[in-house]
């Protein structure tokens, strides 16, 4: 493993595009954009050997044909895809359960289905490593926009009990936003103090505040915690009532979803 590096290519605004090495050979996750993928390629002579896609939206999959016809790949390496969306030149289909080799690269991901931000997202997890597309964001998760605060909930659990150790490899700079948001729902969170001054200090210097952890995310991260007493607290405010002492995982993730969603 000593030889694997990731390194993440920002892409549009505020899109974080992970490009795997392996010496002269690189797999990229969710290439949105075609463009600073060939440029970085180029520059560190690198060789494509696979695509990793985790769901549909254009600014994950937009630049994937233009990588295989601008570097004449189309049909030699192989385009990774949820089986349930529609994916650019996909060529393998992926549910979970499924395990991939990536060529080139002397890596193996498990698949795990996480629907909520899209109705077939999935999620490569392995050797420490998860790439989780917009599904899990540091201190945050992504938009409800094709499946239930059930299905999230129920993807996030997945989530939750990965090793603490596990590098959350996400695909946007949403850090600053999304703490700014952890403080409104729990503004007694000391780990989640030393976070912001951790991670302003990063983007001071231009730099990015992911990968996260694991470990870091169960500690700050409220989409997360809905199993602790200031996060329930937070959602019943929002639903002006009382869930009670042990309301479902679903009732206070949906409750603090939608607040993020007006925030």
């Amino acid at each position: 493993m000593a030889a694997i590096s990731v390194h993440p290519i920002s892409a549009f605004q505020d899109n974080y595009l992970w490009i795997i090495q392996n010496g002269s050979h690189a797999a990229i996750v969710d290439p949105g954009d075609a463009t600073p993928v060939i440029e970085y390629l180029g520059t560190n002579d690198l060789q494509l050997s696979a695509i990793i896609c985790t769901h549909h939206h254009a600014d994950h999959v937009g630049g994937v044909e233009h990588l295989l016809d601008v570097l004449n790949l189309r049909g030699k390496i192989p385009v990774f895809g949820p089986a349930s969306e529609r994916i650019p030149a996909r060529t393998k289909a992926l549910s979970e359960g499924d395990r991939i080799a990536v060529p080139g690269i002397g890596l193996t991901f498990d698949i795990l289905d996480v629907p909520g931000h899209t109705a077939g997202h999935i999620a490569y997890f392995g050797h420490g490593m998860l790439f989780c597309g917009d599904t899990l964001f540091a201190c945050g998760c992504g938009r409800l926009f094709e499946g239930t605060a059930a299905q999230m909930t129920a993807s996030l659990t997945k989530l939750k009990h990965l090793p603490p150790e596990t590098k959350v490899y996400c695909a946007h700079e949403y850090t600053m936003a999304n703490i700014k948001f952890a403080e409104a729902v729990e503004p007694d969170n000391g780990d989640l103090k030393l976070r912001k001054a951790f991670c302003a200090a990063k983007r001071h210097r231009n730099l990015p505040t992911v990968p996260s952890t694991i470990h870091l995310e169960l500690a700050t991260n409220p989409f997360l915690r809905w199993d602790q007493p200031a996060v329930q607290a937070a959602a019943s405010l929002r639903l002006k009532r009382d869930i009670g002492s042990n309301p479902a995982p679903a009732l206070v993730f949906g409750a603090i979803r939608e607040w993020k969603n007006t925030f």
